[in-house]
């Protein structure tokens, strides 16, 4: 996505294109930047996820360590075997999270980046993506419907994106709460 993004980029900086094909490469580049944007958003509440799954399973762990310590405490051996292999299981989970939340923080942060740097040319690109002086006038009308295009503001695009996504959770959530009342139910 980002190097379809450079490369309408350099295409309009460079003018290597005629007036309608830069007003269609930057609609093309605003259209990415947005999409960029909503993944953003994307990536955090995956490592929002992320970080609760974390917090639930280092409660577990405390849980199954303090009910160990009180086997042992009154010597009940088949309690702290149990406790142990448990101990153990939720260990591994919190490590593999904790790194899964590492990974996705960084990757979080290479994003932001990206997109910072995204909008940075794109905007750049559109300052300086004026008409050659040769062609002022047949120019500058499309270059403006260009700059209008570009500095919308992106948030009703990422709302309804947002709606749709909350749509379709609560959709699969219904469905997964309905197959379950139906096994309960014995149908």
């Amino acid at each position: 996505m980002f190097d379809h993004f450079r490369e309408a980029l350099e295409r309009l900086v460079n003018r290597a294109a005629p007036p309608e094909e830069r007003r269609a490469l930057a609609a093309d580049m605003r259209e990415t930047l947005v999409r960029a944007r909503a993944g953003l958003h994307d990536l955090r509440d995956g490592l929002e996820v992320a970080r609760r799954r974390l917090a639930q399973e280092q409660r577990e762990l405390e849980t199954v360590r303090r009910r160990k310590a009180l086997a042992e405490g009154i010597g009940d051996a088949e309690t702290v075997a149990v406790a142990d292999r448990f101990e153990k299981h939720h260990a591994e989970r919190a490590a593999v999270l904790a790194r899964k939340v590492e990974a996705q923080e960084a990757e979080l942060e290479l994003t932001e980046r990206e997109v910072a740097e995204m909008t940075a040319a794109l905007k750049g690109a559109m300052a300086g993506a004026g008409p050659a002086p040769a062609s002022v006038g047949a120019e500058s009308a499309a270059q403006r419907e260009v700059e209008e295009a570009i500095g919308t503001d992106p948030s009703p695009e990422l709302d309804a994106m947002r709606r749709q996504r909350e749509r379709e959770a609560r959709d699969e959530d219904a469905a997964r709460r309905l197959e379950e009342l139906k096994r309960r139910m014995g149908k």
